[in-house]
């Protein structure tokens, strides 16, 4: 008997945005907003400056059967946006667990997207997570409203890498537990 691969990876659609898997074709605009600091510095896995080619390994990584990340274009074609409106991530961790991960261009900013878009994803639960951990810069309160409007508990404060600064930024850890029926899935 053969088993087939799940695909965790699959497009996602909220009310205004889709997820939707990195393409290749995807490449010169990740690097161009990955290249605004505001962007870079929020995040801890992007390199600052990121060329087009550095662009291109991030998403034959996010692509690959073996990976250990999966990755979604946040896209707004939907409800007539744009159809690049940013990224989100989701690292598989152990014990049912996932770290979320997601950022937003400037030009999208406050408008709502990065919230649906963790909705959406929470709702699809691609890992059949028992909770997902999260992350934010105390210095980007707005990644942590993010997180609190879509059920995220506060655990405390830590701190994290970012390699566009250079160093290590306080942080605040989030979580969000998901219904028992998903918790069921991963048992």
């Amino acid at each position: 008997m053969k088993i087939e691969p799940v695909d965790r990876q699959g497009t996602f659609t909220g009310t205004r945005v889709s997820l939707r898997p990195v393409e290749d074709g995807d490449a010169q605009l990740i690097s161009r907003f990955a290249n605004d600091q505001r962007v870079a510095h929020m995040t801890t896995n992007l390199p600052f400056p990121m060329s087009d080619e550095v662009a291109h390994e991030f998403i034959e990584d996010a692509l690959a059967p073996a990976r250990e990340r999966d990755v979604w274009v946040i896209d707004g074609s939907i409800s007539q946006q744009a159809p690049f409106l940013g990224l989100m991530t989701l690292d598989d961790l152990d014990r049912g667990q996932s770290e979320v991960g997601y950022w937003v261009a400037p030009d999208f900013w406050n408008r709502g997207y990065a919230s649906e878009a963790l909705a959406t994803l929470i709702a699809a639960n691609p890992h059949a997570n028992a909770s997902i951990v999260a992350a934010v810069f105390q210095d980007n309160p707005a990644s942590a409203r993010v997180l609190a409007a879509n059920g995220f508990m506060h655990l405390g404060a830590a701190e994290a890498y970012c390699p566009s600064r250079g160093c290590h930024v306080p942080s605040w850890t989030y979580l969000r537990n998901l219904s028992d029926a998903a918790a069921r899935k991963i048992a």
